[in-house]
Parts: structure tokens; C-alpha cells; sequence
């Protein structure tokens, strides 16, 4: 199963891919939106610094600037620790003890009083510094000048937070994609299971228990289902009309075959037999195509004709094979041997009863031409399926010609008075039925074995072409 032959698969890999990228995104966004509130968090936090920046500010005794009370955050204390301050005023400039010997290089700005302004500049070291500046008029105390006060912290800080927040995200991101997958599959499946349902629509319907898909399919499939119904509808339609003029046409060559057999018996009895054999002979092969032909049209008709009627056939083998033993009795053939039967009355097999006669009459009949003192005929249920095993003792056939014997027209008894067409006859009526027909020695003799789905117990089916004999 691949994603280019299985819907299923091709919907979950687009739905898994869609569902990874969108975490991906999510993930990527959430990280953005992180580090954004933490840099704001630490503006808030430059800011309060700034205001102790200012507000620590003072006059030595000479009347220079100075920082009297430096802001009590530690790390402006500490070299290179990665948070800085910086004034300057009146071409005094004070900074924190942590820049050592290097300056904030502030841009240019033109500052209004009490303006304040972010940056992104290169710190001690070229590191990437967050700035908040400020411009401030100093009270007269002070000297009354203008002063430009800066506080920055080291970005790393803020990076360092945004990947240990991914990092702490990234489990939970996991999970919820196995989640939302884990729901996608099973939505899926749900969404799909009308799509088996129409599958198993039409394994019925080749199997004949079912004629239709019907209109109790959802919405996006019934204009499907209405094609495949309308196919269905105009193959059985087709095979029909193919299968009646096919019927016809064997029926017509009926009577000119019977006037080839009349001109044979005038030409031996004009003393011809070689020529009388040649008609003969090809007469004979004609006969064989025309029954083959009437046996396919109505096996088509019981096939295609009447579904309903299909899926409700029911025969039961031992009344069929009753019916065909009170008539086999009484030939020639029938008369020299024993039968044995061992079927179930209640065994019922999903037949058209006269599907059934055809078959049996064809197995027997094979079997009466070739056995030496007996037949054999047996029944069984197998579970879905109904094996009807006919038995001769005859001498069976080559094992390396078994396969031959149900091609159409075969014969390995050339010299016989049997058509070569009575077991494809029977391979013909077990595959319309779904059904399956084996050959095999049984040592002595040659068993037939045909299987055909079974049917639950039903009314007595008797088939009209053995209401008059049996």
C-alpha cells in the first residue's frame, strides 16, 4: 500500500504533514511571542533602573556630578556582567563600574525632556545590548543642565530564556502531535468507513447476494454509485440481448443440422460412408458449438436476467440428483451400474435449481459413460459452501491431462459418443455461481467435485425439468 494507491494513507501523511508543520509554526510563533514579553519585561526592568540611575545623582564638594546612591542592583558592580549604566551631563559622563574602561556608544538622537528611546547596539566585547535612554533637564540643585542617562542589558540573557522556554515547550509540543494525529487517524477511519461499507457493497454484488449499490451511500460518493448502478443496469442488459440473439442463433442452426443428419443417413444408404462420415463429422462439430451455445445463453439469462431471483435460488442436491438417477436408470449406461448416494434432504445449495440440473446431469452422465459397476454421489455442508462429489470407478484419466479435459470441446475418449462439452458446461455454471469444479484420480476412477455457495434451508425448490420425470 502506497500513499499512490491508498487514499487512507495519502490522507493521513497530508493530514500528519499539515498537522507537524502547524506545530512547527505554533512552536515558532509561541518562541517569538516569549521573547517579546520577556523583552519587554526587561524594559520595564531598564526603566526602573534608569529612574535610580537619575535619581541617584548628586554635587561633590568641588560641584562636580556624582553618583551618590548607585542603583542597587549587584551586577553593576561586577565588570562585564551584563547590565550597564551611563550618564552624561555638561561634558561629564559617569558610568557603571561593570562597563570597566569602555563608553555606551549611544547614537545621536535629539531627545526632548523626559523622551525616551530604545536601541540595539554593540556592548563591551561586541555584544548585542538592549538600551533604554532617556534625556532629562537635572534640577537646579544640579546645575539645572541637560542630562543623557542609558541603562542596557546584555540580549544573551533574553536569548538564553527564549530557549529554555522552547526547549521546556517543545515536550509538550510532541505530545499534542501525536494527539492531533492520533484524532486525524481516527477521523479518517471514520470519514472512510462509508467507503468500505460501498466496498462490501460490491463484493456483494459480484458475489449475488446483492444487485445494487443503491442511494444509501453519502453524498460525495452517490453520483458514483448512480454511474456504477447505471453500468450495472446496461451490462446485464447487454449480456442479455448478446446471450438471447447468441440462443437464437443456435436455434436456428437446429433444423439445418437435423437436415445434415437426414442427408447422411441417405448417403450411406447410398453406399457414400466416406463422404456421409465428413458430414457426419462436421455436423457433429456443429452441434457441439450450438449446445454449447444454448447451455452459455441460458446460464446468462439465469445469471444476468432476474438478480432478485439470483440472490433467493436455492436447489437442493439430493432432490436434483433423485430426479436425474430416476432417469439415468433407466438408459443402457445408467441400467449396468450401482449407484450410491449419501446427500441431506435439508442441504441447500445458492443455485438456480435448473443451473443445478444442468451441472449434475453433466457429472452423472460423464460418470455413468466411464464407470465400470458404480457411481458414487455425496453431499456435504463445508461451512459457507455446499461440495457435491461425484465418484466413478472407471479408469480415470492421465494425471498430466486432468487440466485438458475442461477445456471447451475436449475429449480424450475420441472414439466416444460424448460432445467434449459436458464438463466445461458444469466449469461454466460453478463460475457464474461463483463456485468452483476440480478433477482429481481417486484410485480407481475419476471424482468430480463441485462446490457451490451454500443456503440456508428453505422451501422445497423442485426444477421444472424434473417435475415431470422424478
Amino acid at each position: 500500500m502506497t500513499p499512490r494507491t491508498s487514499l487512507r494513507l495519502r490522507l493521513l501523511l497530508a493530514g500528519a504533514a499539515a498537522v507537524l508543520v502547524a506545530l512547527g509554526l505554533a512552536g515558532l510563533g509561541l518562541a517569538v511571542l516569549f521573547e517579546r514579553h520577556v523583552e519587554r519585561r526587561a524594559l520595564a526592568e531598564l526603566s526602573l533602573h534608569l529612574d535610580q540611575v537619575i535619581a541617584g545623582l548628586d554635587r561633590a564638594a568641588d560641584g562636580a556630578l556624582i553618583q551618590a546612591r548607585p542603583p542597587a542592583d549587584p551586577r553593576f558592580a561586577h565588570p562585564l556582567s551584563g547590565l550597564y549604566w551611563q550618564l552624561e551631563s555638561g561634558g561629564r559622563r559617569l558610568r557603571s563600574r561593570s562597563l570597566w574602561d569602555t563608553d555606551l556608544s549611544l547614537p545621536r538622537d535629539d531627545l526632548q525632556d523626559g523622551q525616551v528611546h530604545e536601541h540595539r547596539l554593540a556592548g563591551p566585547g561586541g555584544v548585542d545590548l538592549l538600551v533604554l535612554e532617556r534625556s532629562v533637564t537635572l534640577p537646579r540643585r544640579l546645575g539645572a543642565a541637560r542630562a543623557r542617562a542609558a541603562v542596557a542589558m546584555d540580549r544573551a540573557d533574553i536569548r538564553a530564556a527564549t530557549v529554555a522556554f522552547s526547549a521546556d515547550m517543545l515536550p509538550f509540543l510532541g505530545v499534542l502531535a501525536v494527539a492531533l494525529i492520533g484524532a486525524m487517524t481516527a477521523q479518517t477511519r471514520v470519514g472512510l468507513r462509508p467507503l468500505a461499507a460501498v466496498r462490501a457493497r460490491l463484493g456483494a454484488i459480484r458475489a449475488g447476494t446483492a444487485t445494487r449499490l443503491g442511494t444509501d451511500v453519502p453524498d460525495e460518493v452517490r453520483a458514483l454509485a448512480a454511474e456504477v448502478d447505471a453500468l450495472l443496469a446496461a451490462r446485464e442488459a447487454d449480456v442479455v440481448r448478446a446471450r438471447a440473439r447468441a440462443g437464437d442463433l443456435a436455434h436456428g442452426l437446429k433444423t439445418p443440422l437435423q437436415v445434415l443428419t437426414g442427408d447422411v443417413d441417405r448417403l450411406r444408404a447410398a453406399g457414400q460412408d466416406a463422404l456421409a462420415d465428413e458430414v457426419a463429422e462436421v455436423a457433429a462439430a456443429m452441434r457441439r458449438h450450438v449446445d454449447r451455445e444454448l447451455a452459455r445463453a441460458r446460464l446468462a439469462r439465469s445469471h444476468w436476467g432476474d438478480a432478485t431471483a439470483r440472490i433467493d435460488a436455492r436447489a437442493r442436491p439430493a432432490r436434483v440428483v433423485r430426479g436425474l438417477l430416476a432417469v439415468l436408470r433407466r438408459t443402457p449406461a445408467g441400467a449396468r451400474l450401482t449407484w450410491h448416494e449419501d446427500l441431506p434432504e435439508d442441504l441447500a445449495a445458492r443455485l438456480d435449481p435448473d443451473d443445478c440440473t444442468e451441472a449434475l446431469g453433466n457429472l452423472l452422465d460423464n460418470a455413468a459413460r466411464h464407470a465400470v459397476a458404480a457411481v458414487t454421489v455425496t453431499a456435504r455442508r463445508d461451512g459457507a459452501w455446499v461440495e457435491i462429489s461425484v465418484r466413478d470407478d472407471g479408469p480415470g484419466i492421465p494425471p498430466g491431462r486432468l487440466s485438458e479435459v475442461l477445456r471447451r470441446g475436449a475429449r480424450l475418449d475420441s472414439a466416444g459418443v460424448g460432445r467434449g462439452l459436458g464438463l466445461a458446461i458444469v466449469q461454466d455454471i460453478a463460475e457464474a455461481w461463483d463456485g468452483t469444479l476440480d478433477l482429481e484420480n481417486a484410485d480407481p476412477g475419476l471424482r468430480a467435485r463441485l462446490r457451490v455457495p451454500a443456503a440456508a434451508p428453505a422451501a422445497d425448490v423442485v426444477p421444472p425439468s424434473l417435475s415431470a420425470t422424478a
